[in-house]
């Protein structure tokens, strides 16, 4: 199988994947990517502003949230690059790409958990589709890394719906 199909139009990327399916996949995870950013700033302003009886509770599991959200944001930018895209940005970018609202000036506990359950619910919800459009796409790598995300990510949804009773 040749990897050029001209000259300089190449037909498969740097890992072998065809370019062309890959472009959905490309975009589909900066789609995730803005809405990981979103749920990330939400999850600050939760941190931030948490008020109340759970305050010291709630306040150091939002840190834990947002520190591993940085870490997964990076790990899907880096995806992106390696699939032979780029990674969206700016926040402009990232407000017109995502699938999560702004959740802003929330204070109270029990809206600061709903508000991150919600997010994961979304996450969790846009990261199969992902999946599934990465396995169709024989993209093995994509449907590996956010599948990881998702097992992990339910595991949050049921603890923090725990937390709410």
């Amino acid at each position: 199988m040749s990897n050029v199909t001209s000259s300089s139009n190449q037909s498969t990327n740097q890992i072998g994947l065809e370019t062309a399916e890959m472009s959905q996949v490309i975009a589909k995870l900066n789609g995730l990517l803005s809405s990981y950013h979103m749920f990330y700033i939400n999850v600050r302003g939760y941190h931030w502003n948490v008020k109340g009886e759970h305050f010291f509770t709630l306040h150091p599991k939002f840190e834990e949230l947002y520190t591993a959200l940085q870490i997964q944001i990076d790990e899907i930018a880096e995806r992106i690059l390696t699939l032979g895209g780029t990674p969206l940005h700016a926040y402009s970018d990232f407000s017109q790409h995502t699938s999560i609202s702004e959740d802003k000036n929330v204070k109270d506990g029990t809206r600061c958990v709903n508000g991150v359950v919600a997010g994961l619910q979304e996450l969790i919800e846009e990261q199969r589709q992902v999946s599934a459009l990465a396995i169709e796409s024989e993209d093995q790598g994509s449907a590996d890394l956010v599948d990881a995300y998702v097992q992990e990510q339910e595991k949050l949804v049921w603890m923090y719906t725990a937390f709410l009773g």
